[in-house]
């Protein structure tokens, strides 16, 4: 202040701050940042002499308050603090009327006040300087505020301004929720396949990640980058799907044209991943239908007996003297075993059928299909004697299925053996598949060259004893030794002798003779020939290795009683060895048509059967008098 009452410049000496002062710094800049400095203080003095000020005033930066809850929060802390309360200030405007000066002498006002408590030094420039003031004239207006102001007057017109309705109030209490919040289709798509043990070890393995075993690296997760989403895909728990790097891609095997690398496709990781034990269910039927027109109308006693655990990844069923819709069969088989199995291939010769059903998702592990038959009566128009045979190679087994109807009679022992010799010899298979081991292959026996073979139909092979007598042993059996009736078996002595099925075997018979009943009834032949009973439909195997078949269940279906024989059941544990990726593989390719027909006709009788139990309910009407 001097001597005639007027204020001092800054540059004064009298009231200069001192080193690192800056609390009088405030009273000497303009209050308002976009007010010019000397015109103000034209404005103020009322008439005064203009007085020299500098054009380019410094303004200390904008400083948040201290939060009066924590004195020792920093200053971008409260900064950020302040604007997000004055951001939500803002959008939470019930009646929707706030404007931007309004946030703007918010701003200025807590910018007066922080002043007064916390001082910085100036900045260079001040933001109401001309420099500023030139860049800001050519900007619209919109595009001058703060992004913050923007996006709420964007908001703010993008609305109506209309009142917000009350919440609604529950009437009563909410209803108690289900502690399972996934839906059921999500259950069911995230399930889990138990056959697949390689989840079973998501949890056990590297803190939670899942070894890879059908790669040859298991480290591979551990030094892979996840560079793309497909590879974060694979990586997942639950996926089937196993990352691959290029440097695996690029390894070749020391042997020229061999595929016996570790990421074969039916090589050993793979054969281990899907059957741990290396052991396959087959599931054999042979029955002679003797041309009846009328199929049982239902076969899940034949194919799906309730006193098995688990169903079985083969289905081969052999007919013999089939019924003439050979399609209408096996539209049954597919509607009986579902949607979990396909048709892999059927043949046909005559009157035989013989068909195989594999389980969908063991399709990939198939090679091409290929059948073969041989007639043992030349003479007849209708091939009803003879055989149909099917082989193909699974990972690294091949398999050899045949069903065959041999000569009829009591008597004709010899004629059966010629037409076993016959059929061995000109059963022209494999085609185009290789031999798993040529070495112990002979050209005189087509069974010699396949790793698993079956063999099983009507042999016609009879008792050789009167029916009384074998009727009388038949009561005198206990437990089910049938041991009594098989010494006058006319294939078990042969078999004993060499004369046929060499190298065969043939699971223990713990049931009664299969030939020959009434139809529709449980009595043998009543009529005037009184055939004698006989086990005239068997299956036999072989293996080339020892013990490689198991039999899990031999025995006769009772219960369908459409022919004057019983179907035969076997089912057999078969071992598998690993493969190499030099055979034609099937691809997946299966009778589509009959699978959807079976499919449609599952739905079709389960729709039925429920109308049929709504209908059969008795339901009570009250009549009002």
């Amino acid at each position: 202040m001097t001597e005639n009452g007027e204020d001092c410049t800054l540059n004064c000496p009298c009231e200069a701050p001192g080193k690192g002062d800056y609390g009088n710094v405030e009273s000497k800049i303009p209050k308002t940042p976009f007010v010019d400095v000397k015109t103000t203080n034209k404005n103020n003095d009322e008439g005064q002499a203009d007085r020299e000020i500098p054009v380019y005033l410094p303004r200390p930066p904008s400083i948040p308050k201290a939060s009066k809850f924590d004195k020792s929060v920093s200053v971008e802390d409260s900064m950020r603090t302040r604007k997000l309360r004055s951001s939500q200030e803002s959008l939470s405007d019930r009646a929707e009327t706030g404007s931007s000066t309004d946030s703007l002498k918010d701003d200025r006002t807590s910018q007066r006040n922080e002043q007064n408590s916390i001082s910085r030094p100036q900045p260079a420039f001040s933001v109401g300087s001309p420099v500023f003031e030139d860049r800001k004239s050519w900007q619209p207006q919109h595009e001058a505020r703060p992004y913050r102001q923007q996006s709420v007057l964007d908001d703010q017109r993008g609305r109506a301004a209309k009142p917000r309705l009350s919440p609604v109030q529950p009437i009563g209490p909410l209803p108690s929720l289900d502690r399972n919040f996934a839906s059921a289709t999500l259950r069911a798509a995230n399930r889990i396949d138990r056959d697949c043990l390689d989840y079973g070890m998501l949890a056990k393995e590297k803190g939670g990640e899942r070894l890879h075993r059908n790669l040859s690296d298991s480290r591979l997760l551990e030094n892979m980058g996840s560079d793309s989403t497909s590879v974060n895909s694979m990586k997942s728990i639950y996926s089937v799907l196993s990352p691959i790097r290029p440097q695996d891609v690029r390894n070749r095997s020391f042997l020229e044209g061999s595929m016996l690398g570790s990421g074969a496709l039916l090589g050993a990781e793979e054969l281990d991943r899907h059957f741990p034990d290396r052991r396959v269910g087959v599931y054999v039927v042979t029955w002679n239908m003797q041309g009846e027109k009328f199929l049982p109308t239902n076969l899940n006693d034949l194919l799906l007996p309730t006193d098995s655990d688990f169903a079985q990844d083969f289905y081969v069923i052999g007919v013999q003297e089939g019924c003439p819709d050979r399609r209408e069969w096996e539209t049954c088989l597919q509607e009986t075993l579902g949607p979990h199995y396909v048709m892999l291939y059927t043949a046909s010769h005559g009157v035989l059928y013989l068909t195989v059903f594999i389980r969908r998702d063991l399709m990939w592990f198939c090679s091409e299909v290929e059948h073969a038959t041989v007639t043992t009566r030349i003479i007849s128009q209708i091939k009803t004697k003879g055989a149909v045979g099917i082989t193909f190679t699974f990972f690294g087994t091949s398999f050899l299925f045949i069903t065959s109807h041999f000569t009829s009679g009591d008597t004709k022992v010899y004629e059966r053996i010629l037409d076993y010799n016959k059929i061995i010899e000109a059963l022209a298979l494999p085609k185009s598949l290789p031999d798993t081991n040529p070495y112990r292959s002979s050209p005189a026996d087509v069974t010699t060259r396949f790793d698993q073979v079956f063999w099983f139909g009507d042999f016609n092979f009879r008792l050789g004893k009167d029916r009384a007598e074998v009727e009388a042993i038949m009561k005198g059996t206990v437990g089910g030794d049938m041991s009594p009736l098989l010494e006058h078996d006319q294939l078990s002595n042969q078999m004993k002798d060499g004369s046929i099925f060499k190298g065969f075997q043939e699971a223990p018979v713990h049931f009664f003779p299969t030939y020959k009943f009434d139809i529709g009834c449980d009595n043998y032949d009543t009529t005037s020939k009184q055939r004698t009973p006989s086990y005239t439909d068997r299956v036999m195997f072989r293996s080339r290795q020892a013990n490689d078949i198991r039999v899990l269940k031999y025995n006769s279906c009772s219960s369908i009683k459409t022919s004057d024989h019983r179907p035969v059941i076997a089912v057999f544990q078969v071992k598998l060895r690993p493969g190499r990726d030099n055979i034609p593989l099937c691809g997946g390719l299966f009778d589509r048509s009959l699978y959807l027909e079976g499919i449609r006709r599952r739905m079709t009788a389960r729709e039925l059967k429920r109308r049929e139990a709504i209908s059969s309910q008795n339901s009570t009407i009250c009549a009002i008098s």
